[in-house]
């Protein structure tokens, strides 16, 4: 097929290795590989970069281009702009992209932090058509997986294979003729996924360890979870469910335990996290979990979480 590609290089070079023929790669503005290779691929008249255009101007350009090279499709994988319908409308079958989510649960810009923190046991991908609302559109194939004990790196690293087979395998199908039958989404089961912020940044100390983790997988390693002990602002980017913890602390409450292995503990309802890894807020300096330990001492402390507007680097979830 002729295809109109938005999104990173890798998928514009996987769908040219699949035989298509690609009229115009416009490239999401974040760092990934492939960007030199595709440009020598289909020669630099026929690649955008959003990072080095201002606002919509490559959507802009990107729509004047198409408009003359008439695709049959737009593909999209991982763009983070939203496509209009006038630019969509310029490749006669539309436009299909995926999303990194069983929709239509989890629609926005981080569904592996929800789906987490949800308790979800699968996630999955959904090939579906593009519409300008983000994530709405008619599914064509979804792929699941389980979840398991990843956090959210992991996650979205584990979706990127079977999001990627699903987007070629639909193209190549469309580009074969074949009929996909397309499901609408339900409204009654849309759940929203934004960047998570305010209280989805924090524990609540009245939680079970099992339900925290839940918090910190979703959280970890980027952005961390959001914590300040005795003044010392800093993200937890590494925690797990301690074996022991000290005696007489309260949920919500902090120590530090000594010995030959020192860590920060967190006390909860029915038990600790202890904290093996750090990033300071102020400087971003990391600490293992001995280093923090140090840092604070041995006396207990009441522990209270981070807001955004307590910090100096705003925190932001998503991978």
């Amino acid at each position: 097929m002729r295809l109109g590609y938005f999104g990173l290089p890798l998928g514009a070079l996987l769908l040219a290795a699949d035989g298509h023929t690609l009229e115009l790669a416009v490239l999401s503005p974040v760092e990934a590989p492939g960007r030199r290779r595709l440009g020598r691929l289909l020669g630099p008249r026929r690649v955008l970069d959003a990072a080095r255009l201002p606002g919509d101007a490559v959507l802009l350009q990107a729509a004047e281009l198409l408009e003359r090279a008439a695709p049959e499709l737009i593909v999209s994988w991982f763009w983070t702009r939203r496509l209009p319908a006038r630019l969509l409308a310029l490749a006669g079958g539309g436009g299909v992209g995926v999303h990194p989510s069983l929709l239509p649960r989890h629609r926005g810009p981080d569904p592996f932090y929800w789906a987490i923190d949800s308790g979800d046991e699968l996630s999955g991908v959904t090939v579906h058509r593009l519409t300008e609302e983000y994530d709405a559109g008619a599914m064509l194939v979804q792929r699941s997986l389980r979840i398991g004990d990843r956090n959210a790196w992991q996650l979205a690293r584990a979706l990127d294979r079977p999001s990627l087979e699903a987007l070629r395998d639909v193209v190549g199908r469309l580009g074969r003729g074949e009929a996909i039958p397309e499901q609408q989404q339900e409204p009654a089961l849309v759940t929203a996924a934004p960047i998570p912020s305010g209280a989805a940044l924090r524990l609540r100390y009245d939680w079970t360890v099992e339900r925290a983790l839940r918090r910190v997988r979703a959280l970890c390693p980027v952005p961390g979870l959001a914590l300040s002990v005795r003044g010392l602002d800093l993200f937890a980017t590494h925690l797990r469910a301690a074996d022991a913890h000290p005696a007489g602390l309260r949920p919500g409450e902090a120590a530090v335990r000594a010995g030959p292995d020192p860590r920060l503990m967190l006390q909860l309802s029915d038990g600790c996290l202890a904290v093996e890894r750090a990033i300071l807020a102020t400087d971003d300096t990391e600490l293992t979990g001995a280093e923090l330990a140090a840092r604070l001492g041995s006396e207990s402390t009441s522990l209270h979480p981070l807001g955004r507007s307590d910090i100096d680097s705003e925190p932001t979830g998503g991978t």
